[in-house]
Order: C-alpha cells, then sequence, then structure tokens
C-alpha cells in the first residue's frame, strides 16, 4: 500500500480533483457523537502530518439473507442445520454493491488514492486507506484534536463530527477512526502471586459437584485442569489429535504467551501435554515476544488453560497489534483503530477456521459508536455461518462501571442526556456471540432483541432469566514468569467455556457431524438442560443489589451435553 505523504500530494492538487466529480454536492454530516465521553478531554489541534489509517465499510448488499443463512444454519430443528457457508458464499453475500464501488473508487480517486493505495478485505466490503491529518480533515469536512484521558494520561487522535458528500451518504457506512473513543482492555482481576510455587492445594477431603460426582475440596481453594474436568464431569473424555478439530485464541494490547510458562505448565496440571505447541498467527504486525518481562498475564491464563483443558486438539494463537492511545510526544507514525476490526478482516480472508474461537477482551459498549458496533457484530455474524462457535468475556463488572463504590459509580450514558443506565461490554453483547461471565466456590454461586432470546427474556420480564454462560473465574492458577500465580475473572471463564464447546465440536466431527457453529440457538432451545443451574449470588453494580439474571443458563454439564449433541443431526 503507497503511503500517502503532504510531499508528494500537495493539498492544492488534491482539492482541485476533488471539486470535478463531486462539484456542487454538499458535504453532509455522517456522524456524530455529543461529545468524547467521560474521562476523555480535547487538548490541541491534531499535527497535520500525523498519519491516520481509516478503515471505510461498505454497505454489505446482501447481510440480510447471510444473516437468514446464519439461523438456519444454526437452529437444531432447521433441516439447514450444519449446513455452513464457505469463504466464496459468505464473500458474495457481504460484498457491496458494484454502483458502490465505483461511487467510492471515484471519491478516493479524487483525491489521489489509486487503486495500489488501498487495502481491501476479501469481500471487499473494507478499503483501508492511509492518509496524514490534513488530508483526512479535507476529506469529511472536520477538524481532528487530541484527545487525552484523565485516569490513564492516554491519548488518541478523534474528532466528534464527520461529514461526507451527500451522494455517498448511501454508500459508506462508516469510517473510523473519527468519533470512537473506546479503551479496549483486558477483562482480568489482581494477579495473585502463590505461596508455595511448587504445591499445588493441599485441602483434603471432597466436595460433592453439581453432577453428583466427588470433586476434590482443593477445588474451593485453587481451580486447576483436573479441577475444571471434575466440575463440568469430563474426566474421561479425550479429544483427537488428528481429526481436523481447532481452538482458536485472541490476544490483543501486546499481550505475549511466553512458551517457557506453557511447559512449566503442562508439567504442573497437564504432564501429557508437555512439549506440545500451537500455530502462532501474526495479524496486523502482531508478535509473540519471548522474553519472560514480556510475558502477558492474560495471554498466559488463555493460552495455559485453554490449550491444556483440550489437548491434544490442534491450536491457534492469534495476536493481533493495534491499540487506539498513542503518545503525541513519540510521533507515533499511525493512529489505529481499536483491533477487532483487523482480526476480523484477517481471519474473514481465511479458507479454514478454528471450529471455537475465544475472546478474553472487550469495550465499554457505549463508547462505541452503533454503525461501528454494528459492522463488527456482522462480521461474528459471518464467522458463525461458517461454522465457527464464537465467545467473549462478559466483562469483569456486572452491569456496573468497575467502581465499587455506589456513591461514585458512573452508570449513566454518554450522550449528554446523562441518562442512568448499566454499562454493557462489547462485543460480548453482540447478538451473534456467545458470553461467558463467571462462578465462585463449590457449590457454584454467581442490540435488538435476537429471536432465539425472545421467549426467555420475555418470561424474565414477565416475572422479573437467564443471559449469558458461566464457568469458573476464580483462583485459576498459572504459570507467570517462572512462578505459580492465581488470576481471577470472566477472563478465566471464556476459555474455559471455549474448551468445553471444543470438545463437544470434537465429539461430533469424530461422529462424522458438522461442528456446533454459533451457540445460542441450540443452547436456548435444549442445552440449557445441560447445564448446571447458578441459584445463588448477585450481581451488583449501578446502585443495585443485584438480580438473577446475572446467573445466566449456568455452567456445563460436559456429559449431558455431550448426549445432547450427539443426537442432534
Amino acid at each position: 500500500m503507497r503511503l500517502i505523504s503532504l510531499l508528494g500530494l500537495p493539498f492544492v492538487a488534491a482539492l482541485a480533483s476533488a471539486a470535478v466529480p463531486f462539484k456542487g454536492c454538499q458535504h453532509k454530516v455522517k456522524e456524530s457523537i455529543y461529545g468524547p465521553p467521560r474521562g476523555w478531554s480535547r487538548h490541541t489541534p491534531a499535527p497535520k502530518y500525523h498519519m491516520l489509517e481509516l478503515k471505510i465499510a461498505l454497505p454489505q448488499h446482501k447481510f440480510a439473507e447471510l444473516e437468514q443463512h446464519l439461523w438456519e444454519v444454526s437452529d437444531p430443528n432447521h433441516l439447514r442445520y450444519g449446513a455452513f457457508l464457505s469463504k466464496e458464499e459468505t464473500d458474495a453475500l457481504t460484498a457491496p454493491h458494484p454502483d458502490t464501488l465505483d461511487i467510492v473508487n471515484e471519491w478516493l480517486a479524487s483525491y489521489g488514492l489509486t487503486e495500489e493505495s488501498l487495502v481491501r478485505s476479501s469481500a471487499n466490503d473494507w478499503v483501508t486507506i492511509r492518509v496524514p491529518v490534513g488530508l483526512a480533515e479535507e476529506m469529511l469536512d472536520t477538524t481532528y484534536y487530541v484527545y487525552k484521558h484523565a485516569e490513564t494520561g492516554d491519548s488518541i487522535v478523534r474528532t466528534t463530527s464527520y461529514s461526507l458528500p451527500e451522494n455517498l451518504h448511501n454508500h459508506v457506512d462508516l469510517i473510523q477512526p473519527t468519533t470512537m473513543f473506546a479503551r479496549f482492555k483486558a477483562f482480568k482481576s489482581t494477579l495473585h502471586w502463590a505461596n508455595q510455587p511448587s504445591v499445588l492445594s493441599t485441602s483434603s477431603g471432597t466436595i460433592t459437584g453439581p453432577a453428583g460426582n466427588q470433586i476434590d475440596a482443593s477445588c474451593n481453594n485453587t481451580i486447576t485442569i483436573s479441577c475444571l474436568k471434575q466440575l463440568y464431569n469430563s474426566v474421561s473424555y479425550n479429544t483427537s489429535a488428528t481429526n481436523g478439530n481447532q481452538l482458536g485464541l485472541t490476544a490483543y494490547l501486546g499481550q505475549y504467551a511466553n512458551n517457557m510458562d506453557l511447559q512449566q505448565f503442562f508439567q504442573l496440571e497437564n504432564p501429557s501435554a508437555y512439549g506440545s505447541n500451537y500455530t502462532f498467527v501474526s495479524v496486523n504486525g502482531g508478535l509473540n515476544n519471548q522474553t519472560y518481562s514480556a510475558a502477558g498475564v492474560e495471554a498466559n491464563l488463555d493460552t495455559q488453560f485453554g490449550f491444556g483443558l483440550t489437548w491434544p486438539t490442534a491450536r491457534t494463537f492469534y495476536s493481533t497489534a493495534g491499540e487506539p492511545p498513542f503518545d503525541p510526544d513519540l510521533l507515533t507514525p499511525t493512529d489505529t483503530n481499536e483491533p477487532y476490526s483487523y482480526w476480523l478482516e484477517y481471519v474473514l480472508s481465511q479458507p479454514l477456521l478454528p471450529q471455537t474461537i475465544s475472546t478474553s477482551y472487550g469495550d465499554d459498549e457505549q463508547t462505541v459508536p452503533f454503525t461501528y458496533a454494528s459492522r463488527v457484530c456482522a462480521g461474528m455474524a459471518i464467522l458463525g455461518t461458517r461454522g465457527v462457535s464464537i465467545l467473549f468475556s462478559s466483562g469483569d463488572y456486572g452491569v456496573g462501571d468497575g467502581d465499587a463504590d455506589p456513591a461514585t459509580q458512573q452508570c449513566y450514558s454518554n450522550d449528554g442526556l446523562n441518562v442512568t443506565k448499566f454499562l454493557p461490554a462489547f462485543p460480548a453483547s453482540c447478538p451473534y456471540v456467545t458470553a461467558v461471565g463467571a462462578t465462585v466456590n463449590i457449590p457454584e454461586t454467581a442490540f435488538v432483541r435476537p429471536a432465539y432470546q425472545e421467549a426467555v427474556v420475555t418470561e424474565y420480564l414477565e416475572k422479573l432469566a437467564p443471559g449469558t454462560y458461566k464457568a469458573q473465574g476464580v483462583n485459576f492458577l498459572i504459570v507467570y514468569q517462572g512462578q505459580n500465580a492465581t488470576v481471577d475473572g470472566t477472563s478465566c471463564s471464556s476459555p474455559t467455556f471455549a474448551s468445553f464447546v471444543s470438545m463437544l465440536n470434537d465429539a461430533r466431527i469424530n461422529a462424522y457431524k458438522t461442528p456446533l457453529g454459533f451457540l445460542n440457538p441450540f443452547l436456548y432451545s435444549s442445552g440449557y438442560t445441560a447445564l448446571n443451574d447458578i441459584t445463588v449470588g448477585n450481581n451488583p453494580g449501578c446502585g443495585t443489589e443485584g438480580f438473577n439474571v446475572f446467573s445466566g443458563f449456568g455452567t456445563p454439564n460436559f456429559e449431558k451435553l455431550l448426549t445432547l449433541v450427539l443426537d442432534m443431526p
């Protein structure tokens, strides 16, 4: 992709050429927000030479048809259940209309951005360009500023409004980075160093688990691979290394999975896996630094438990570079979007994908513009039509903002109206993914509504009901920088639940059946009957004491789920 610079592309020439094909067409506001979200304040105008990597989303011409495919191939009661689409088929359904490609190409060319300057997605529904702030301001009839976050000191280059020629509005869904101030983060809580680095918990005796089986009492103090297999009733199940089943885990924000820590973890918790490895995939220049000091708690947690639980299933670890904040004092060369779009663009271009993928990262939903959230969710729907089960951590703070003090919680909207509201996490709130929350102890305590939720949510609203799915999420014993430590949070739960989903896919593939794909229609129709109901606990935040909706449908009983999925077509 050719770098567009102010030296090589004078503004005068660019503007002169722009005036011809769009002469007489007025710019009209495409998207605007009330102001920067809480915590962000506007500082100086952005340097005109600062480079922006703009991603332009073009309308997916036949997305409604693709969505109908998703509902049909994901519903165990439908004749087309499991008839997943190929990459070529989904590309055809999400490709822009030829008229859209023509007019957008004309608009870009009028600013000197010819084909060799562009990067296009597999379906041509995203176009990426790199331009200096000065040119972006001319194209979008806006002014970019440097915004700073009071708590973290992060800086980003953004605007609160942008415009396009009126005849482009129906041909462009969104352009970012413009109005998005999301603070992408990993869902995890504090790392706790273990007191005895080489010894697991020594609690004696057993506890009766939800499946009626006996579970080591030590699991109430420390969660290990053995504990999870006991608790969720999968001790007797062994996966295959050769049937084509795969588990994928994602990493962002410079989170690196340390291989020495992984092998030490295998020695400690699953000796049979010692010496095994995984496939590393770099997305957008993502790295996996192997120095101890660079080891990431989140990446270590995900790979150690995800890959340890499912061994010897084939494993893939995606490392995606990029995060919105930058330091303008260091003249960071490119200001990027949050990295979901880069990861989605990569995986959707691949002909073969893992059948199960887990992510333990997210944003505050209200800091993500609806247009952008909708497009990311659409990418998740595409993965579902291709037979991939997508799981996300639901977030560590329940319905609140993470502030334990009701007096200082800020549970209200960012739109200037200050409406009191709960604060869900994104993309866990997408209707095309499965959100995973966390439980603790034994016994365990804990957009437009999609059709598969209708009956359950209606019943909940009538009698003030389940919503997400659960797995253990406290005191997970990991190896970090060569030492034992424990970690809490829903970041523990998503790779755990995903691991058991991967085992179910393994069993279906062995039985010459298709993988499960998008899980929610199955879980809402019959799968919930094989989950352990969580009846004790709460979900405090935003001035509430908590309520049972937090508990979701429950935690997995693998043997019951196995029977269900093998009975399905």
